[in-house]
């Protein structure tokens, strides 16, 4: 089959053109990606060295981190020499591998924000079953099945997005290669993509944010009518509230810009919710899910004041 794609690369616009503002950004934002990768990487070791943190919870926030470090790397190190040159350019087939695991990441993390809403469901409505409900075999399904459907709902992007006709300019509106920039280049029809992406942030998206929703509303209505002790409420809710807090950072900007998409629409006001889900989440998810809790602090103390040689101890 002929590829019809004439353009060989395309100019990525960045944030801003505006030569002293990308010299004030250039530091924000490698402290914000810096930031992010310590705190994800810190809680991975964490989870992984501890043994008392081998539980459903921290295996799905282990997860988590993992897809946050990969999510921030897609798209920061290419905006960041961005912001160090006038001309930011990607090829054709780079522009689509970014777009892939934008993607791939992206719906996988809205999916394990559910089956972690989930998890916490059933821990405190239903503890007495939650070893059984989430055993083991549960939990890697559960995870095998969130990254399969990230995987499968960006390579039908990617192959439709690969089809099209790109034969004017290449200059794209964003800081990184997403779907509906590049639309607004394509030539010829785009209405099958776009309804592609109307149809998957309606049955993806918004089905991932009810279910988590759905999970929240049922674990306060427990806390409100079963749960006696003010302690053990007061902690539920500020674990739940912090939860939420990440879940509409998420949710929100991402059903914002991909339900009800339209062709021809400027990319310029997409950019500050994308930065929300694909930059600030990953710096907050560390300090939201993790670092509050009592029990990774201490893990977190114990594994950094552990000793670099302990075979020295042995003589």
């Amino acid at each position: 089959m002929e590829n019809k794609t004439e353009a060989s690369n395309f100019v990525l616009l960045g944030l801003t053109n505006l030569q002293g503002l990308q010299h004030f950004l250039f530091p924000l934002f490698l402290l914000l990606y810096m930031t992010s990768l310590l705190g994800n990487w810190a809680i991975l070791a964490v989870v992984l060295a501890e043994p008392r943190l081998h539980t459903p919870m921290y295996f799905f926030l282990g997860n988590l981190s993992c897809l946050d470090i990969f999510y921030s790397t897609v798209t920061m190190p290419k905006m960041l020499s961005g912001f160090l040159s006038e001309h930011q350019t990607i090829s054709f087939a780079g522009c689509l591998t970014q777009l892939h695991f934008f993607h791939l990441l992206g719906s996988s993390e809205a999916i394990l924000l559910a089956v972690m809403a989930y998890d916490r469901y059933v821990a405190i409505c239903n503890p007495l079953r939650y070893r059984l409900v989430m055993s083991p075999r549960t939990c890697l399904l559960l995870a095998a099945a969130t990254w399969s459907t990230g995987f499968l709902h960006a390579l039908m992007h990617t192959v439709m997005t690969s089809r099209l006709h790109f034969c004017g300019p290449n200059h794209v509106h964003h800081f990184f290669c997403d779907i509906k920039p590049l639309l607004n280049l394509a030539c010829g029809s785009t209405r099958l993509n776009l309804i592609l992406v109307n149809v998957d942030a309606a049955v993806l998206g918004l089905s991932s944010f009810i279910l988590t929703l759905l999970s929240y509303i049922y674990i306060i209505s427990f806390l409100l009518l079963k749960v006696q002790s003010r302690e053990g409420r007061r902690k539920a809710f500020s674990t739940c509230a912090s939860h939420l807090t990440v879940v509409s950072l998420f949710y929100i900007p991402v059903l914002g810009n991909y339900i009800a998409a339209t062709p021809g629409v400027s990319s310029e006001r997409d950019k500050i919710p994308t930065l929300m889900y694909s930059i600030a989440t990953p710096v907050l998810n560390p300090l939201i899910y993790t670092l509050r809790n009592e029990e990774v602090k201490s893990s977190l103390k114990k594994f950094l004041n552990r000793k670099p040689c302990p075979w020295k101890n042995m003589h």
